[in-house]
């Protein structure tokens, strides 16, 4: 596994991931900041596309991503992850409709428990899942990062989150 740290706006993210594909993005607080292995390699030349393209995302320049993604995990939470990435950029949606989504509308708890264990947040955009109130709830970097997240997406696509 290899890994590098990239600066942004909400803190310092670690990328983890394969020499073709990325695995895991960590925080730099809350539940799901991480710090690397101790047999994992410092390398940053897998992770330029990913970079360049988290680079492009906080300056406000791109609203998709286009990246070899690893997504592991039981069929129930990868079909969560995957429903995470029809998301449009600006919107929100609850856990709720993630449920009705993936055809299991009474799992809104599983779908909540398979959001906080997203291992590649920002990409797959588990910070576009709100309470069915509209209130922000659990994020794996803090609800000011979450926060701030959505504030990003707003501003750059004229919506009001």
């Amino acid at each position: 596994m290899y890994y590098c740290y990239f600066k942004t706006p909400i803190g310092e993210l670690l990328l983890a991931g394969e020499a073709r594909s990325l695995s895991m993005i960590g925080f730099p607080k809350g539940v799901m900041r991480r710090d690397p292995e101790a047999d994992w390699i410092y390398n940053e030349e897998p992770f330029e596309d990913v970079r360049r393209q988290l680079a492009e995302y906080f300056a406000g320049e791109r609203k998709d991503f286009d990246l070899p993604l690893s997504l592991a995990g039981t069929e129930f939470q990868v079909a969560v992850l995957a429903a995470l990435q029809t998301i449009p950029y600006g919107e929100t949606t609850s856990y709720g409709a993630i449920a009705k989504q993936i055809g299991r509308p009474k799992a809104v708890r599983a779908v909540g428990a398979a959001n906080g264990r997203n291992p590649i947040p920002i990409i797959v955009p588990c910070h576009r899942v709100i309470g069915s109130s509209g209130d922000l709830t659990g994020f794996g970097g803090g609800l000011d990062t979450k926060a701030a997240l959505l504030r990003l997406e707003a501003e750059n696509s004229g919506g009001l989150l």
